[in-house]
């Protein structure tokens, strides 16, 4: 005859195994027993002759497609130049997904990749404080910096094209200006717009002494907080600075930005002579620098594709500075 286990003893049972269960799934042995899985799946997965062979093809192809980190480093011309995240395949969960969906080896495009990010060993937290002009050559994204002390006159119309074309921008806002434009400001960060600091009253940095930098950067600063932005660039007016200014915008927890392409649109060159000019001088990592003029109404949205048309995504200068990679965005 069986013996009966006590009531007491079953639901303590229940309770340990449901504890196990728990930690396998979200506790600190979560790891371990995935990888057991994970494990125990490629073993039974590769018991087949042609998962043999994919699993073959994946290891073979996974250096062709890895790519390696490129650290920040600080450039002669350039300055301070940014890090880009590498990557490399998994060739475990590559190997699992391409079975659970039967892909086959070159089966193109669609062929589920899996990749795992690898961190630069660099980045420019590690380099002394420098200036930046552009972003990583290696990361395909453009920049859009628009300066803002005066004609707002023109800034619907450049509101209305980034919409209509799914692209952001950065807007560098002068103190003055932005003291008399608030509500202006918070409908542009409302549709994902970076706000950033362009000083109070547009001066030359360069000749002001440390103190007054320090006005200059804070009030624009204390403005941009009120907005509820988290800032992290200072683009000096008409780009003139020292290294004092680049001192001080770090006081702020902010770096100097310049940039890589002028479109020089204060001058009203025709837009079209803009649009060449950028498909001209265009490429991966630069900071194309505009104002909220006529021309640059006229000539953003074929900047924009002439930007795209190049493989190229235009975006804020977070986006385009930050080490991350844009292989699913492309």
């Amino acid at each position: 005859m069986a013996r009966k286990i006590p009531a007491g003893l079953l639901a303590a049972m229940a309770v340990c195994l449901a504890a196990v269960l728990l930690a396998g799934t979200y506790g600190p042995i979560g790891p371990f027993v995935h990888t057991v899985k994970q494990a125990a799946a490629m073993e039974a997965l590769t018991g087949d002759k042609q998962g043999d062979k994919l699993l073959e093809w994946i290891e073979a192809e996974a250096a062709k497609r890895s790519q390696p980190p490129i650290d920040a480093v600080i450039d002669r011309v350039w300055k301070a130049i940014p890090e880009y995240e590498g990557r490399i395949v998994d060739i475990r969960a590559t190997y699992l997904k391409a079975k659970l969906i039967g892909s086959a080896p070159n089966s193109g495009e669609g062929f589920p990749w899996v990749y795992r990010i690898v961190r630069p060993k660099v980045s420019l937290k590690d380099l002394p404080t420098h200036p930046i002009y552009r972003g990583n050559a290696a990361k395909p994204a453009v920049g859009l910096m628009i300066n803002v002390a005066w004609g707002e006159e023109y800034l619907p119309e450049i509101l209305r094209i980034l919409q209509e074309e799914g692209v952001k921008a950065t807007f560098f806002f002068d103190g003055t200006w932005l003291s008399k434009n608030m509500d202006t400001a918070k409908k542009m960060i409302a549709q994902g717009h970076e706000a950033s600091n362009h000083a109070y009253t547009h001066p030359d940095m360069s000749k002001l002494g440390a103190e007054r930098q320090r006005q200059e950067i804070g009030k624009t600063e204390q403005l941009l907080k009120q907005l509820g932005v988290k800032n992290v660039w200072f683009a000096p007016p008409s780009g003139s600075y020292n290294y004092q200014t680049v001192r001080v915008s770090a006081e702020y927890g902010l770096t100097t930005v310049l940039w890589t392409l002028d479109t020089i649109d204060w001058q009203k060159p025709a837009p079209e002579s803009v649009v060449a000019k950028v498909s001209r001088k265009v490429g991966p990592g630069s900071l194309i620098l505009m104002h909220p003029t006529s021309t640059t109404a006229g000539a953003l949205r074929g900047m924009i594709k002439t930007i795209k048309a190049r493989g190229y995504i235009p975006g804020t200068v977070s986006q385009t500075l930050s080490p991350e990679r844009l292989e699913d965005r492309l």
